[in-house]
């Protein structure tokens, strides 16, 4: 048995699906499941009953479940245990910073870099937010302004900021309109970027476009929100994107190739950002008290367009 045997069993159980379990993990479906029954012929235990429709825990995957996640907590903290046992020579802070980002929050986070310099050497670390998530839980990374929501064991979870969501479309069919609804889109495809460069929230969105009769979507294989906006302007697709003031309106000169943002008239989604960090690391004797103590008073209050921080 490997470490890895249980880090595929504990992301099947999460998920109670092969194949979202694969994409969390990287990796393709078939030897994700060849994994998972190499370490139930190990154990002599079946740990799923799964079919074509369902996937469930046995009581043996049941029981395996927290011991299996104790060991993972165990192994991800060697790192920073053995940073913390070596004493705070150089006390350098990584923040992950999820991409676009609001600025007021930018702004924020430079505060805290000043208000921390005498302590800690606050540096900033690109990526996703499950990425990010996964950096903090391993202490990796101190902590990380990430896309809600999130759920994980031990993350101390501080929201920020709502920011609304509207439809991105192609300018020669909507131009000069204000709004859109949701039943004008069934005929249109909904594209995104590349599975797992989108927050999760993105997931319940395709739940609710399916409510709505929208059942066509693509998602491209780059990450990149241009290409996102130029497959738009070609028309017949929308996407979803921040709703904000540098966002919305037409793209280009209008017409053929351009698009436009605007917001839903019978839906209101908006995606929510916050601070994570690891609870352990917080606490007094935690090597991170002082610096999510600044933290909180550097982000607690709402973030306002147009507001400087202090």
């Amino acid at each position: 048995m490997e470490i890895f045997h249980l880090r595929y069993f504990v992301a099947v159980a999460e998920n109670l699906s092969f194949s979202r379990a694969a994409r969390q993990l990287h990796m393709a479906t078939s030897p994700l499941s060849q994994r998972i029954r190499d370490l139930e012929r190990e154990l002599g235990q079946r740990l799923f009953d799964r079919d074509s429709h369902r996937v469930a825990l046995t009581r043996a995957g049941a029981a395996l479940l927290p011991a299996a996640k104790d060991v993972l907590g165990r192994f991800d903290d060697i790192p920073w245990q053995l940073r913390r046992a070596l004493g705070p020579e150089r006390r350098a802070a990584y923040v992950g910073v999820v991409p676009a980002l609001h600025p007021r929050l930018r702004e924020r986070l430079a505060l805290l870099e000043t208000r921390c310099a005498e302590q800690y050497d606050v540096k900033r670390w690109p990526g996703n937010s499950g990425n990010l998530l996964g950096a903090v839980q391993r202490g990796d990374l101190a902590m990380a302004l990430v896309h809600l929501p999130v759920h994980a064991d031990g993350i101390e979870v501080l929201e920020l900021l709502h920011e609304p969501l509207g439809a991105l479309l192609p300018a020669d069919a909507f131009g000069g309109r204000s709004s859109v609804a949701l039943s004008e889109l069934t005929d249109y495809t909904y594209v995104t970027s590349a599975p797992g460069t989108l927050p999760t929230y993105f997931d319940q969105l395709k739940v609710r476009l399916k409510a709505a009769g929208i059942h066509k979507e693509i998602s491209l294989n780059i990450g990149d929100y241009a290409s996102v906006r130029e497959i738009v302007a070609n028309g017949s697709v929308f996407g979803i994107t921040l709703l904000s003031a540098g966002n919305s309106g037409a793209n280009g000169e209008g017409g053929r190739g351009a698009s436009v943002v605007l917001p839903f008239r019978d839906f209101s989604p908006t995606l929510a950002t916050g601070l994570v960090w690891r609870r352990d690391r917080a606490r007094p004797d935690g090597d991170l008290h002082g610096l999510v103590r600044e933290a909180g008073a550097v982000f607690a209050a709402p973030v306002e367009d147009g507001e400087s921080p202090e």
